[in-house]
């Protein structure tokens, strides 16, 4: 199945909450938290309430302590060995930043299914603080996307770099609208049902190209994520079986509750890509009352 490329956004839709809010509510900050929201963009805002917690005495090893008491639905774990185990190129393209995602994947113990975290960089500075910059550098031009990143450019290259069949792309927000947008007829989109993406989706039907696939918690994660695997690769299965009569393909049953069985093949070995440590601070942006993405 080298032929599936599963891209994630990270908050709300692997974890069952924003790990921002997560780790600023559970770190005392939200009173300061709530005074700077109308006052700038949102990734400036978490970069200045990583300040913020600095100077309240919580060092990094608080914020991994809190990140590693996330919730997180189990089926969704599961399921993403799941898609990794059956061949599936698994990544992530979300707007938090590089820490929180990777100390919560390795936590849970999934961190070697993705192949690449796209997201904001972040770098411990030399006073120990936190410091987390933007994902793209330069201005985007995305009217739909926040100032920092555009989701839609980096499925743009994924689709240029990679050589997919299918993608299946799986988000909650209003920055996983636009990447919606740039899916194929042949790839599948499915958005997290009464969530903003998903209203964006029902207002703007017929420009979605992607067949959709809505879900609502954990469970539905897990049963309409691998059934699309497992019927993207039964038709690739027969499309190829008069060439491939010698393609080891079993079938195993996967515990993730109403799913039940899946067509695996012998997975790849992909290893979790590292950010590279980027060691300038965001921009000063135009002062805009912040949306989370």
């Amino acid at each position: 199945m080298a032929g599936i490329v599963v891209v994630f956004d990270f908050d709300k839709t692997i974890l069952d909450v924003d790990s921002d809010n997560w780790v600023v509510d559970e770190l005392g900050a939200t009173a300061v938290f709530d005074q700077l929201l109308d006052t700038m963009p949102w990734n400036i805002l978490m970069d200045r309430m990583m300040t913020e917690l600095h100077l309240k005495g919580k060092t990094i090893d608080n914020i991994a302590q809190v990140l590693k008491k996330v919730p997180i639905h189990p089926q969704i774990i599961t399921a993403v060995k799941a898609a990794h185990a059956s061949g599936c190129d698994l990544r992530i393209v979300s707007d938090a930043n590089y820490f929180f995602i990777e100390t919560v994947l390795e936590h849970f113990g999934i961190g070697e299914c993705f192949s690449e975290i796209n997201t904001n960089p972040s770098f411990v500075d030399k006073e120990g603080r936190l410091r987390i910059s933007r994902h793209h550098d330069f201005p985007h031009g995305c009217k739909l996307c926040p100032p920092n990143m555009c989701k839609g450019l980096i499925i743009e290259r994924i689709q240029r770099e990679v050589t997919v069949k299918k993608m299946i792309y799986l988000g909650d927000g209003a920055g996983d609208y636009c990447p919606s947008l740039r899916l194929k007829a042949e790839d599948y989109m499915m958005p997290r049902k009464n969530f903003p993406v998903w209203e964006l989706i029902c207002e703007n039907r017929d420009i979605v190209k992607a067949e959709i696939h809505e879900w609502s918690d954990g469970d539905e994660f897990a049963r309409i994520l691998l059934q699309l695997i497992h019927e993207i690769s039964r038709e690739d299965h027969n499309d190829n079986d008069d060439d491939d009569d010698d393609e080891n393909i079993s079938i195993k049953d996967v515990d993730c509750g109403t799913t039940s069985r899946l067509f695996t093949v012998e997975c790849n070995n992909f290893s979790t890509s590292a950010m590279p440590v980027h060691e300038a601070l965001p921009q000063t942006l135009p002062v805009a009352v912040p949306v989370r993405f």
